[in-house]
């Protein structure tokens, strides 16, 4: 048992890189900037698999020897427990009347009679009561007492084998859903996704569905100004490939569950619904663009590309746009911001750039960012960077007749996460037989009672009762006082023995 503590604190250390450095497998991103900020760190922590802590060797090996400790502390205990159940409550000691808790009285009564008598009272009592030939009856309980050690110990293996299942087939993966947009649970829709160990693709349930809508409600004054109450997607969903469609909603932490795996609500933002035309007046490019929020009134930055514009000779000539979308414009002296998360009054700003994209060359590319290193930003007659603040039915117009954009909407968009882990049941119940099997050791005491009939002349029996707690407790006490009551009005005490009537506190010193 040492030994599994000692190595469950092992595995609580062991898990604790994984929580301070950034993970390759769930936060590839931040890891890869984590190894640009630290470059002395970092192959020292790549070496010991700081970057891939619950995949590591030495993280398995804690795992397993603890799956190993578990199981060497918890089948030798059920056997013992079972050897215990089947043997025989222990004998009477032979001094009674020396336990602190006991009573003596002297009764008319046949000796047989009284100790089959004891031991059905036990037995109602739900003792294990034993009628020994010497004269006494051993009754014993409390045996829950181990069985919810053992439940506990049980559950936490259970619960281990739940988490290990989880992290070998289970997946997680994110997408950002724009409004009327719709998601196919397929591993090229998924925006990030990370599989188990040993999951696959073919995993996955094939489950569809559609964002029909998005509504947010905030604070409007007050302290709490800003402040959400309420984010509910409303989705039209489909559990499989042509299968009925059903309309649901989605709320924080009430996610759409299909098949096992669970659609939560992560976040919302806005996407500015344009049209980008170029030098020869075509349509380069028109739809949603999502912005990503920077704060928690929704400042958010976002970009539109157009690779396949043309200047108004007919050369291809990409255009980009980066810039900030405000849902309720306030300009500050430290630039422009969004006040409230609502569109009371929104504004995009937007500058723009002209030349090579590099959605060409081979290398993948960020949605969210504008590679600019060969592209040429647009300026006015005085040299200073071109910009303009849009409303929605604004247009900018480019310099040069390069070409042109509306600002024609707002859709809004909301993120999903998509998880599904096997082994979430045996996980849940485990933990809820943990919590009852540590009830039940904590609070469940083990209490033992004998009842002793003494044969005496002229018919007498001498009768004692008595009990031991090792915990200490006034639960004996009080029902070794419950039980000798009953006995006393079957087998009632004489009157000249009722000096022998003892109460349930220790012998005076002096009669020890």
């Amino acid at each position: 048992m040492r030994t599994a503590l000692v190595l469950l604190l092992l595995l609580a250390l062991a898990a604790v890189p994984g929580s301070l450095v950034p993970q390759e497998g769930r936060q590839p991103a931040q890891a890869a900037d984590f190894r640009r900020r630290n470059p002395d760190l970092a192959p020292l922590l790549d070496t010991l698999g700081f970057f891939d802590v619950y995949s590591s060797p030495w993280f398995a090996a804690v795992y397993l020897l603890l799956f190993v400790s578990l199981a060497g502390c918890i089948v030798p205990r059920t056997v013992q427990y079972v050897r215990t159940l089947r043997a025989r409550p222990p004998a009477a000691p032979r001094r009674l009347d020396r336990l602190p808790q006991h009573a003596v009285w002297t009764a008319s009564a046949d000796r047989g009679e009284v100790l089959l008598t004891a031991a059905d009272l036990l037995r109602r009592r739900r003792f294990r009561a034993d009628l020994d030939v010497g004269g006494s009856v051993a009754g014993e309980k409390g045996y829950l007492r181990e069985a919810g050690n053992l439940v506990f110990h049980a559950s936490l293996f259970g619960l281990l084998v739940a988490l290990a299942v989880g992290s070998l087939f289970g997946t997680t993966g994110q997408k950002l859903v724009l409004e009327g947009d719709s998601f196919t649970n397929t591993l090229t829709q998924y925006d990030d996704f990370t599989p188990g160990t040993l999951a696959s693709a073919d995993s996955l349930q094939p489950f569809s569905f559609q964002l029909k809508g998005f509504s947010a409600t905030y604070q409007r004054s007050g302290p709490q100004r800003g402040t959400a109450s309420s984010f509910v997607a409303r989705l039209n969903y489909s559990k499989s490939d042509g299968g009925p469609a059903r309309d649901t909603l989605v709320e924080v932490n009430k996610p759409l569950e299909v098949d096992g795996a669970k659609v939560f609500l992560l976040g919302h933002g806005y996407a500015p619904v344009v049209t980008v035309r170029d030098g020869k007046g075509d349509i380069a490019w028109q739809g949603p663009a999502a912005f990503l929020p920077q704060d928690a009134n929704l400042t958010s930055v976002g970009v539109i590309k157009a690779p396949d514009a043309r200047d108004r000779d007919g050369k291809r000539d990409g255009l980009g746009f980066t810039g900030l979308f405000l849902p309720t414009v306030q300009l500050t002296q430290t630039g422009w911001a969004s006040s409230f998360p609502a569109t009371d009054d929104p504004v995009l700003v937007l500058t723009a750039y002209h030349g090579d994209l590099g959605m060409d060359s081979g290398r993948p590319q960020n949605v969210y960012q504008l590679d600019s290193s060969r592209m040429t930003q647009f300026r006015k007659a005085d040299g200073s960077p071109f910009a303009q603040a849009l409303r929605p039915g604004d247009r900018m117009q480019l310099p040069g007749g390069a070409g042109s954009l509306t600002f024609d909407g707002i859709k809004q968009w909301a993120s999903f996460q998509i998880a599904r882990n096997p082994s979430n049941s045996t996980a849940l119940w485990s933990a809820v037989a943990m919590g009852l099997g540590l009830c039940a050791s904590l609070f469940v005491r083990r209490r033992r009672v004998w009842v002793r009939a003494e044969a005496m002349l002229s018919g007498r029996v001498r009768i004692v009762v008595a009990g031991l707690d090792p915990g200490g407790t006034d639960r004996t006490a009080e029902e070794v006082a419950e039980l000798a009551e009953e006995l006393r009005e079957r087998f009632p005490a004489l009157k000249a023995a009722e000096s022998d009537v003892k109460n349930l506190e220790p012998l005076p010193q002096e009669q020890k």
